[in-house]
């Protein structure tokens, strides 16, 4: 569930409000809910150790206060759960469930446990119970569609809580305890009005008062939008809002009787700005994002939105920068205003003009971090200044806050179908701009499903360029957390969808990932073979840099598989290939792989030469890590022919070099298990998709 500003009986109260007062009512179901948690269940009446964590159910219609009255529940009994109190919402805006790995995810990220992307979801919550079952945790779980999604979470140990929240019951969990909410006692919402209009208007009035309580059926939300209602008319009395609501349709429950009367009280273009609020992603609302819905000023914007927080039209988020949320309870009401009041192009419109405003503020968050970068520079300087960061650490702020609505942006756009133009250019930017904040490795589990969302496109709009660039970026992150066989198979796909491209890069690159595959795999004939298709087309193509470093790949297949002349051969190659091409650091590091090989094939004559060599080499490349690295080498070479003296001089310059501690950490040649070559000699680093 995502943060908010203090609630009140289900009503958002300032955060400067007195701790006291932050929470109205529900005294009776706070007292049963803390008896629930004591009370014993049935496997212990019955002698047996209760299996999971006990479930609280807090069940209500949207408006009710039930959110709150769960918040309220878990600040009290925070206390006895010191490990760790969790929060996650299961539905979205619109009331579709959210995936349960998507929040098992979330869970874990919570706990700092490592979740690898593109887990599958019985291996998530898997690894959920698993870092539950030794702490004393509280999980809030906010507006569960089905039991389902709550079973999957639930931790087994009784050491746990989970408070769930939803409109009904949850039927298939075995000894819930449900609390079924209604409206505030009279005391209880009385109060709550007159903390929005004063007691004056209410005690002056008392019977008007009660009659507009009952009107809206006490409910949280229909008393909070009322109590704005009059706030926002200091000279009106209590009793001519009641007569409004008389007047209104009896259709409808009292919140949507109430919200209309507060909506048509609204000018033109607030109103309409509330409407196109519907469209946020995730509900999560921004200046910038109700800026772009309406085409409005981003200043007028955020005054607009300030004011309908005083309306109880709006929550403002407890967030560093300003950020509000949509009340769950208005959000099928502001949907139906927008279908019937706005036409299709409208709407339409307007989706497009908050994708765009978000493509281009991804790109000066983006940007900002190119601070070597001249074009860069030129193109934040050609931005609006509203579009701007003032610095780096700004850029990734906002980032952090957007986080959520940007991915749920991904996710709308491709589920539109019409906009995936603009869908493509914003995953696009998103993944750059991940990758620049947070590196590649902290933003995988994002990045798994955005290019889930690319590939989704590109198979839609038979895409094949985009195709193949999603499966190899999706097949790459497979192979990063140890699913080589599912990696394998969609390089193999890649491969057929670069070639109907005829993309040469696509083809070359997924070619020699389905080598490295099989080399992950332990098969090096086929890794080999897979090299050396991949080699043909570069050497086609005069890719010169390239077709060195994959005989250096070639090489490697051939060494684990302990064919040393092949190795030595292609090695050989390979330092041919990088002395032509003067690339220096990858000449020293090649002449140290074959110096390697040399010495398992038994030639250590060849190899103390060929280490001499590569420790010129790598001087002048200026790589002292490697220099290192090969008088240990030298050393133990030396010592291997019956030269202790000479030995003892090349570890010196070693420890001379790096120290002492990196002496002790390098392998020798005794070792079992022959070293893989460097990784910047093999590593291909994927791209994203471009229009």
């Amino acid at each position: 569930m995502t943060d908010q500003a203090v609630d009140t009986g289900g009503v958002q109260l300032s955060s400067d409000a007195p701790e006291q007062t932050r929470f109205l009512g529900r005294t009776r179901e706070l007292k049963e809910l803390r008896a629930d948690i004591e009370r014993a269940g049935l496997d212990t009446i019955s002698g047996r150790k209760a299996p999971r964590a006990r479930v609280l159910l807090i069940a209500g219609r949207p408006g009710s206060g039930r959110t709150a009255l769960a918040e309220e529940l878990v600040r009290q009994v925070a206390h006895r759960y010191e490990d760790a109190v969790l929060r996650a919402r299961l539905s979205e805006p619109d009331g579709t469930p959210v995936p349960v790995e998507c929040t098992a995810r979330e869970l874990l990220t919570a706990l700092d446990v490592p979740a690898p992307a593109g887990a599958a979801e019985d291996d998530l919550t898997a690894a959920l119970r698993e870092a539950l079952a030794d702490r004393r945790a509280l999980l809030l779980l906010d507006d569960a569609v089905t039991a389902e999604q709550v079973d999957a979470l639930l931790p087994d140990t009784p050491e746990c809580l989970v408070v769930a929240v939803s409109g009904g019951p949850l039927t298939g969990i075995a000894d819930v305890r449900p609390c079924t909410l209604g409206g505030l006692d009279t005391k209880s919402a009385l109060e709550l009005l007159s903390r929005h209009t004063g007691s004056v208007r209410i005690t002056v009035d008392p019977q008007a008062a009660e009659g507009l309580v009952e009107g809206c059926q006490a409910q949280p939300a229909a008393l909070m939008l009322a109590g704005g209602w009059l706030a926002a008319r200091p000279k009106a009395a209590v009793a001519d809002l009641a007569k409004h609501l008389h007047a209104e349709s009896d259709e409808g429950t009292p919140l949507s009787r109430v919200f209309r009367l507060a909506y048509t009280s609204l000018p033109g273009p607030a109103a309409r700005i509330l409407r196109l609020l519907s469209l946020a992603p995730a509900g999560l609302v921004d200046p910038h994002t109700a800026s772009a819905l309406a085409g409005c000023s981003v200043n007028g914007a955020r005054s607009t939105l300030d004011d309908f927080v005083a309306l109880g039209l709006l929550h403002a988020m407890d967030s560093p920068l300003p950020q509000y949320e949509v009340p769950g309870a208005l959000q099928p009401l502001l949907r139906a205003l927008a279908e019937t009041q706005d036409r299709p192009a409208e709407l339409q419109l307007a989706r497009a003009r908050m994708l765009e405003r978000t493509v281009r503020l991804l790109q000066s968050c983006r940007a900002i971090t190119e601070t070597d970068s001249p074009q860069a520079r030129e193109k934040l300087l050609g931005m609006p200044r509203s579009l701007r960061f003032p610095s780096p650490r700004a850029a990734e702020d906002w980032l952090t806050v957007r986080r959520p609505a940007l991915l749920a942006s991904a996710r709308l756009a491709v589920a539109d179908g019409e906009l995936d133009t603009l869908a493509r250019r914003l995953m696009s930017q998103l993944v750059r701009t991940m990758v620049a904040h947070y590196g590649t490795q902290a933003a995988a589990p994002d990045l798994y499903g955005i290019h889930r969302l690319v590939l989704d496109v590109a198979e839609r709009r038979e895409l094949p360029r985009e195709r193949a660039a999603a499966l190899l970026n999706l097949a790459d992150l497979d192979a990063q957390t140890g699913r080589t066989e599912e990696a394998l198979a969609r390089y193999r796909t890649a491969l057929d969808a670069g070639r109907e491209a005829n993309d040469p890069y696509a083809t070359g690159r997924a070619m020699e990932s389905v080598g490295g595959a099989h080399l992950e795999l332990g098969d090096y004939d086929r890794a080999a073979d897979w090299f050396g298709r991949a080699l043909a087309q570069r050497l086609a193509r005069d890719e010169r840099a390239d077709a060195a470093r994959l005989y250096g790949r070639i090489a490697a297949a051939h060494t684990y598989a302990g064919r040393y002349g092949e190795a030595l051969r292609n090695w050989r190659a390979a330092v041919a290939g990088h002395r032509k091409n003067g690339d220096v650091a990858a000449h020293a590091r090649a002449l140290s792989e074959l110096a390697r090989v040399q010495e398992y094939a038994g030639h250590p004559e060849e190899s103390l030469r060929t280490c001499h060599e590569a420790v010129e080499w790598a001087r002048r490349a200026e790589d002292v890590r490697l220099q290192a690295a090969l008088q240990l080498r030298l050393a133990d070479t030396l010592e291997h022919l019956g030269d202790p003296t000479a030995a003892q001089l090349h570890r010196g310059a070693a420890e001379r070099l790096l120290g002492e501690e990196l002496s002790q950490a390098e392998p020798g040649p005794e070792q079992p298990d022959l070293p893989k070559q460097d990784a910047d000699t093999c590593e291909i680093r994927s791209t994203p998709a471009e229009d």
